[in-house]
């Protein structure tokens, strides 16, 4: 099983989500470890990050929680990025967001 690799402002944003939604978001991110493809409407494709980052999308009676993901490497998972959505597109400063850490991460795991 791979490890999950997390930035430290997507484990910070991850710890202030509810229970339920930190629930269901660990359970993808260990289907992920395992490497298991997921699908609508838990995960989609965000090739506006990087070809195979991944949203991983959680709705609970609180709201909307995406976090981004990118389980392309053979030896890990990571978790670069996580916020509570408040609209039905994406925010491009969360997409910006999800670049810049993406890159740090890739940086730092080569």
């Amino acid at each position: 099983m791979k490890p999950a690799v997390f930035h430290p402002k997507a484990r910070e944003a991850l710890r202030e989500f509810p229970e339920e939604a930190r629930r269901e978001i660990g359970q993808a991110i260990y289907e992920l470890q395992k490497g298991r493809r997921l699908s609508m409407p838990l995960s989609r494709t965000m090739p506006s990050i990087a070809s195979g980052a991944e949203e991983l999308r959680v709705r609970d009676r609180s709201g909307l929680f995406r976090v981004f993901s990118y389980a392309r490497l053979s030896e890990r998972v990571l978790i670069f990025h996580a916020f509570a959505k408040k609209t039905q597109k994406t925010p491009q400063h969360e997409i910006g967001v999800g670049q810049k850490r993406l890159k740090e991460l890739l940086n730092e795991t080569l």
